[in-house]
């Protein structure tokens, strides 16, 4: 029992060092959205065939 009990700890752990990272990571991800956005991303790169 001690075992599943330190493996769901260990879960835990791991998901909320995930979350903290993507949480930490969105303004920098909406910013280079916007950046494709405004470059028209999908235009270019259909432009470079």
């Amino acid at each position: 029992m001690t075992a599943k009990r330190i493996l769901t700890a260990e879960a835990v752990l791991l998901g909320g060092a995930v979350l903290a990272l993507l949480i930490s990571e969105l303004p920098g991800v909406r910013r280079e959205l916007r950046i494709f956005r405004m470059v028209g991303f999908r235009g270019a790169a259909r432009g470079a065939r």
